[in-house]
């Protein structure tokens, strides 16, 4: 069983101390409010550990214990650091309370459950709480032209250098303060221990006493640690060892390195003892636009120790990882030495800082080469002379001895647009394009290249567009017929020469000829000879239901146009199955086809009949003549409770949007295609009209409804005459409207004038009996009352109140049950008021708004007064 040592207090390493404080005012941090925190670090005196969390006390325990720090020397750190004395005995209590669960994180465990290696530092104190070196506000994020700027900083940064903890610990490592080191012994005796190397380079093992480690590397530790354990473990000594040793780094400690010189952040940063020169340029930024990449230079103790080349990572991927910071080491980076720049065709056009003795070689290959199109032959410099510029030339054999200096500028130029031994042919070739010209190649060999004339081709005439030397162009013309044949010579090419061969297509108009009316696809095709008129039809996707094959005709232009005849109408009969004969009429272009509808075809048109009948629903009109006491027969009556004076015939107005019968038919369509998809055991016949239906829906062109375009323009005349009148109030359109009936009368005399004949969509309405009156508009109380035989409208209104102070009374009027409307007659002052029913509405009309008296028209009123009563007086006076 494992010996698991006592644990010994011991002073903390400086840079644990530091880091603790910090540690614990950015806790403390936490519990400000949000828009504190932007501002400056709270005075730790002001904090109150009664508004601390349970879950921050823990992180603060959990981060001390991390750092090796037990709950003394966290709140020794509290009270350095200001805490008050009230508050630290508080923050004490609040620990011991949760100790037990912070216990089993401060105790050491087994080396099988060791947590990989870390590093416990500012960095990571103050992640999330702290801004820390990677935020660099207010530095431009305009990218740099120079290469390799963008490598330490740049808005997306994700190549961050940071070192590999957890690799083996290197054998040259030298220990240091901060460094955590962790000894297993194994073998005949077991036991670990872990402990941090204290700022006086000691390494303090518990039971054992402190062991100088600082500045040895990990194999002359390890072999000082084991000296001093075979005092306590006697099996580590002799030839056979029987107990062994292993010294290995636990958390690496942190080290601070000072970053001067033209850097975008200059500073000290707290890193890794891992890190390397780039590390530390990533925390700093990089070098800023004057910063060289090619000298920075490393001094330790005062000494250049090592000079860093970017290039060398950024060109030949070495990034001399090799070379490990230590505590205190500055990195100086010099202003640049010297730039050039590369324009043009390389792949990295850029500025380039540049040593001395570098060649354009060099130079190129830090621009990554040259593009596919660029032009390697001559390169052109721009060079800084004494007191102006010069231009020079680098040939090819030159690259390699050509020196830079600082202020150059290259422009390597792109490969002219232009072709060696280029001719082109177009038109009716299968293959029209570039082709290569062969020396004595005639235009035979560039059609037999192009695979061939085309059967469209124009032979009569070919035309070659030749350009000369100065640019100057010339048309050729050529019988290429002709030449086809033999029975011309052949016409040799020269280079850029462009052959264009004409289609006889594009030397005329194209043909088409066009359908109307019932068929399913109306519309534009392309005309064939000899084509049939059944055969554009077949084309058009076939007749309608509607289609009226005995009144089809082809409307043709005119030969005679100047006799004032602008078409030839041809009459056409067709066979409904399109079969052909010799009587077939055959088009020409431009033929119009026209398909006219049967004259008396129309869908099933339907009615309803809602309300006390005995069979209410949906029915199919018969014929043109049905009235409405034919359906109510057909509906079986009606029922006893049937209110036949109050019965309503909705119609449709000229304003109902119909829909059309090609929509109508769609829609079913679409139904039968939902049940053929619901069924999974279709038939082959079904399953191929299921496929026609997928095909065919929605290609269908909306057909517009009978009449709708007249009920479009008159709706536009009404709304046109109520917008061009102030005084006319807009005219409400309503797609129907109700019409009193008398189903009594109907019933009664059926077939009579009463007896209306059936229109499409029309809707009978039969209600119940009915028993009430209501009473709306200026009435004391607008309510519903009881109806009551042998009462009159006086008898109504005054249940509601009576009439309101500004009812108009003479203009009262009674709307019954089945939309009829009645109104209050006056003769001699006296009023006569309809009779009310069952069901009716009686609505009581207001006088409106009393429109006081101006000023000026009481004075003409009174004027007008004064003089006539002094004309009567003058009257009166003379008789």
């Amino acid at each position: 069983m494992k010996n698991h040592p006592s644990r010994t207090h011991r002073p903390m390493p400086a840079l644990l101390q530091y880091a603790v404080i910090i540690m614990l005012g950015l806790l403390f941090f936490l519990q400000l409010p949000q828009d504190a925190q932007g501002q400056t670090l709270p005075d730790i005196a002001t904090i109150k550990v009664d508004e601390l969390s349970d879950d921050q006390i823990r992180e603060l325990i959990r981060r001390a214990s991390e750092a090796g720090i037990n709950e003394i020397e966290l709140i020794q750190m509290a009270r350095l650091r200001g805490l008050p004395v009230r508050e630290a005995e508080k923050l004490q209590k609040r620990i011991e309370q949760l100790e037990m669960s912070t216990i089993g994180q401060r105790t050491r465990t087994t080396a099988s459950k060791r947590e990989p290696r870390k590093q416990v530092d500012f960095n990571e104190i103050s992640q999330g709480i702290f801004k820390v070196q990677g935020d660099f506000e207010g530095i431009d994020e305009i990218p740099s032209n120079i290469f390799g700027a963008d490598l330490f900083y740049n808005k997306n940064r994700r190549l961050s250098f940071e070192p590999n903890l957890n690799i083996a610990t290197p054998k040259n490592y030298i220990l240091g303060s901060g460094d955590m080191v962790y000894v297993d012994i194994y073998g005949e005796s077991e036991q670990y221990y872990e402990a941090n190397i204290n700022p006086d380079g000691f390494l303090i093992l518990d039971n054992i006493g402190p062991v100088s480690v600082s500045g040895k590397t990990i194999e002359e530790a390890t072999g000082i640690i084991k000296n001093r354990l075979a005092t306590y473990y006697p099996g580590i000594r002799g030839n056979n060892p029987s107990t062994f040793v292993q010294v290995t780094l636990g958390n690496v400690r942190a080290i601070q390195v000072h970053l001067v010189g033209e850097v975008r952040l200059p500073g000290t940063f707290t890193l890794s003892a891992f890190s390397t020169v780039f590390n530390a340029l990533y925390a700093a930024g990089g070098p800023n636009e004057n910063g060289s990449m090619r000298n920075i230079k490393v001094v330790r103790n005062g000494k250049a120790v090592a000079s860093v080349d970017v290039y060398d990572f950024l060109v030949e991927g070495k990034a001399n990882l090799d070379l490990k910071l230590q505590d205190q080491d500055l990195i100086l980076v010099e202003p640049f030495i010297a730039r050039a720049t590369v324009k043009g065709e390389v792949k990295r056009p850029k500025i380039f800082e540049i040593k001395e003795g570098d060649t354009f070689e060099d130079l190129l290959r830090y621009a990554g080469g040259f593009t596919d199109e660029a032009f390697k032959d001559r390169i052109n410099v721009t060079r800084i002379t004494g007191k102006e510029r010069a231009v020079s030339d680098i040939f090819n054999n030159q690259f390699g001895l050509f020196l830079v200096k600082g202020g150059d500028e290259f422009q390597v130029g792109r490969v002219l647009n232009r072709f060696t031994n280029r001719v082109q042919v177009k038109g009716a070739v299968f293959r029209e394009g570039n082709y290569a010209l062969s020396e004595g190649m005639g235009l035979r060999q560039l059609i037999d290249n192009a695979e061939g004339l085309r059967g469209d081709a124009f032979m009569e005439r070919a035309s070659i567009l030749r350009t000369y030397d100065d640019l100057s162009t010339e048309v050729l013309t050529v019988n290429l017929k002709a030449i086809m044949s033999g029975t011309a010579s052949d016409v040799s090419l020269q280079r850029e020469d462009v052959v264009r061969i004409a289609s006889i297509y594009d030397l005329q108009e194209e043909f088409y000829v066009q359908i109307n009316g019932e068929v399913r696809n109306p519309g534009t095709y392309p005309f064939s000879k000899n084509m049939a008129v059944e055969e554009l039809i077949i084309m058009a996707g076939g007749l309608r239901e509607a289609a009226n094959i005995q009144d089809v005709e082809i409307a043709r232009r005119s030969a005679t146009t100047a006799e004032g005849n602008f078409s030839d109408i041809i009459p056409v009969s067709l066979n409904a199955n399109l079969s052909p004969d010799n009587q077939s009429a055959i088009l020409v272009p431009y033929d119009m086809v026209l398909v006219r509808r049967k004259s008396n075809f129309n869908l099933d048109k339907l009615i309803k009949v809602e309300g006390q009948v005995n069979s209410p629903g949906i029915f199919p009109i018969k014929n043109a003549e049905e009235r409405i006491s034919d359906v109510i027969k057909r509906a079986g009556g009606l029922t006893a409770f049937a209110y036949p004076k109050g019965a309503t015939l909705i119609r449709r107005t000229e304003f109902y949007e119909t829909e059309s019968e090609q929509l109508r038919r769609q829609r079913n369509l679409l139904d039968l295609q939902q049940k053929l998809l619901m069924d999974p055991n279709n038939t082959e016949a079904q399953e191929l009209l299921l496929e026609r239906l997928f095909r065919d829906l929605g290609n269908d062109p909306e057909v517009i409804g009978e009449g709708l375009e007249a009920a479009a323009t008159k709706r536009e005349v009404i709304t046109g005459i109520t917008e061009s009148k102030a005084d006319i109030a807009p005219v409400k359109i309503r797609q129907t409207e109700a019409v009193a009936i008398d189903l009594e009368a109907i019933i009664k005399n059926p077939g009579s004038d009463l007896d209306m004949i059936l229109e499409e969509g029309d809707i009978i309405s039969i209600p119940r009996q009915l028993q009430t009156v209501r009473l709306r508009g200026d009435v004391v109380y607008p309510a519903t009352v009881r109806f009551e035989k042998e009462k009159g409208m006086k008898y109504y209104i005054n249940r509601a109140g009576g009439f309101d102070i500004r009812a108009n009374r003479k203009r009262t009027y009674i709307v019954y049950a089945n939309g009829e409307v009645a109104r209050t007659k006056s003769f001699l002052g006296m009023r006569a008021y309809p009779s009310v029913r069952p069901g009716s509405e009686v609505i009581v009309p207001t006088k409106g708004p009393r429109v006081p008296i101006r000023p000026g028209e009481l004075v003409g009123l009174a004027t007008g007064l004064a003089t006539l009563v002094l004309v009567v007086t003058q009257i009166n006076n003379n008789p």
